[in-house]
This record gives structure tokens, sequence and C-alpha cells, in this order.
């Protein structure tokens, strides 16, 4: 799911995202390779405050300076997940089971490579989606891009 750097970011940076009390949901590296866009969507038990925003993308900025991960420029962009969280490891794919998922593959899986459905959790190296009523196993290193597919209730 995540490219070779931005592995290397996500290890660089969860020791640190530990002791502060949140988690690195993902990392992203985006835009153009030349002036590249490092996205970390974070979050902590309760919610992310906008303080909590700013302490972290201050502490991952002298991180990402120390690390040089790019020749130049690239911007920094640190935020939370949102309502379409993506969804990254075993324990993400568990915790949201239940919950309606887009799960793009690599490749074809049983004909497809872009399923929605209902997360029935992940196990056996494999995330569990209810689609269309038949139960879909796909391997977890099959998928190129999980989320959440968010929705809002306006009745309320």
């Amino acid at each position: 799911m995540l490219t070779g750097k931005e592995q290397m970011l996500l290890d660089a940076m969860e020791p640190r995202a530990a002791s502060e009390g949140v988690e690195i949901v993902t990392v992203e590296i985006v835009g153009s390779k030349k002036a590249p866009t490092i996205r970390v969507y974070i979050d902590a038990e309760g919610g992310v405050s906008f303080d909590e925003l700013a302490r972290t993308q201050s502490w991952i900025g002298d991180l990402m300076d120390e690390l040089d991960p790019f020749p130049g420029a690239y911007m920094l962009e640190v935020s939370s997940p949102g309502i379409d969280r993506p969804l990254r490891t075993a324990e993400h794919f568990n915790r949201f089971a239940g919950q309606t998922a887009n799960v793009k593959t690599r490749g074809p899986i049983e004909g497809r490579s872009s399923f929605t459905g209902e997360l029935a959790g992940f196990s056996d190296g494999a995330v569990r989606l209810i689609v269309e009523g038949e139960t879909v196993a796909i391997p977890h290193d099959q998928i190129k891009r999980a989320r959440l597919k968010g929705s809002v209730d306006f009745s309320s």
C-alpha cells in the first residue's frame, strides 16, 4: 500500500508519534517529483484538535528537516483522516468492521480491481469485505488503496 519512501517516512515518525499519543494513520507522497507534497494523516484518542495538528506538524517538520527526504523543496501537510479515512493496517480493518469501505487492488481479484462493501475485518493476511451479500477475501499485499466510504446524515 505504501511506496518505499512513504514506508521509510512512516517508520521514522511512528516512535515519536507513539510518545506524543498520536497515531500516524498513513503517509502519502503526491504531486510532482520536483516539488512533492508529503501528506501525513494523524488520529488521536478523542479526535484531532487544531492544537494537536499544530504540535504534530511542528515535530514532523523538524524530523523531515533531519531526514531531508527530497532534494529541493517539498510541502508538508498534516491533517486528520476525515470521514473517508484511509485504512492501512490489520488493526484499522478490524476496528472499522461493520462500516462501508472502498478497496482498490493492484490487479484483478475475482475479475475486478475495485470493491465497495461492508468491512468484515481482517484475518489470515486478508481483508474481508461483504460485497453484494458475498464475502470477498482481498490479500493485504494486493491492496493499492483502502478508505472508509464516508457518509453524512443531514436529517438530524
